[in-house]
């Protein structure tokens, strides 16, 4: 699949399905251990179709909160696209400022308390063993998804300027992902992403090959 700025005209309901597999891809290496120790204690209290159900639940509930992250995503790349296609030039601004967006975003404090849940997320595996019915491991899921979702917030806004179907920039954000959670420099990492993404948003706006998922029927800068 090509990269084309906005949604690709992808209707919404193939968008979140190709989206929410994308992060399921993702996550997966970074999520595992807590996936895992959490289904296996699920597996010691029950078992047959409860085991079963339950777990489903549990990632149904992690994936809801993508899903819903999936629509916000959905709303700012129809709407950065329609600018992409009805104003060329502006695809280095928009660029420019996601990179800026996101820069700072690796820089603040949000990031930092959610980094910090993600990357020590079995000591709250006893906070979560208190939750109660109903619908306990839902709950979980989507606690966990949602520290989840502020942890690498930062890191998918720049799929816009990179393309939201970007093959390589989704392996290239998967493996920084999996490094800020479980490297033991992971923490370092962040704050060199966000200054790395600072710096490209000073040059987004004279390097159009920083901006493949904005590019369109983009004119050089040779050509104004």
């Amino acid at each position: 699949m090509g990269v084309e700025p906005g949604t690709m005209g992808m209707a919404q309901p193939l968008f979140l399905l190709l989206w929410v597999t994308m992060m399921a891809a993702m996550m997966l290496p970074s999520m595992a251990p807590v996936a895992l120790t959490w289904v296996r204690g699920i597996g010691r209290q029950s078992s047959g179709w409860t085991r079963a159900a339950r777990s489903i639940e549990f990632v149904g509930g992690y994936l809801l909160v993508w899903t819903a992250f999936g629509l916000l995503a959905y709303a700012a790349l129809a709407f950065t696209g329609g600018l992409v296609n009805d104003h060329p030039t502006t695809g280095r601004w928009i660029g420019s400022i996601a990179f800026l967006l996101a820069g700072l975003y690796q820089l603040g404090p949000l990031k930092h308390v959610c980094l910090r849940h993600c990357r020590d997320p079995l000591s709250h595996l006893v906070r979560y063993a208190g939750f109660r019915r109903p619908a306990r491991d839902l709950r979980v899921g989507v606690h966990h998804g949602a520290y989840c979702v502020g942890c690498c917030a930062g890191l998918m806004v720049v799929l816009i300027p990179l393309g939201v179907m970007n093959v390589a920039a989704m392996a290239g954000l998967a493996l920084v992902i999996f490094m800020e959670k479980l490297w033991s420099r992971g923490l370092l990492l962040t704050s060199v992403m966000g200054v790395a993404f600072l710096v490209l948003a000073l040059l987004a706006p004279f390097q159009d090959w920083l901006l493949p998922g904005l590019q369109g029927s983009m004119p050089s800068m040779d050509g104004m």
